[in-house]
């Protein structure tokens, strides 16, 4: 599948679905999507995450349901 990019609010809109929150790997700018489970990971709020995501030069895409963080 190819994947597409997408809004944040869209993002935003899956991940409630999906019970998935934006997270920062601690330590470091780097960002991804959790269910909070994980140690090395911080939740943030989506407007850090969108900061991140400019600042970054990051786009969230999707196919399928399915969320992957990447360059744009």
């Amino acid at each position: 599948m190819v994947m597409e990019p997408i809004s944040i609010e869209k993002a935003m809109e899956i991940a409630k679905k999906k019970g998935i929150k934006p997270g920062r790997v601690k330590g470091t700018n780097g960002i991804q999507f959790t269910k909070g489970r994980n140690s090395r990971l911080e939740l943030i709020d989506w407007d850090e995450f969108k900061t991140t995501l400019s600042k970054r030069r990051l786009a969230v895409y999707e196919s399928g349901g399915w969320m992957k963080i990447m360059k744009k």
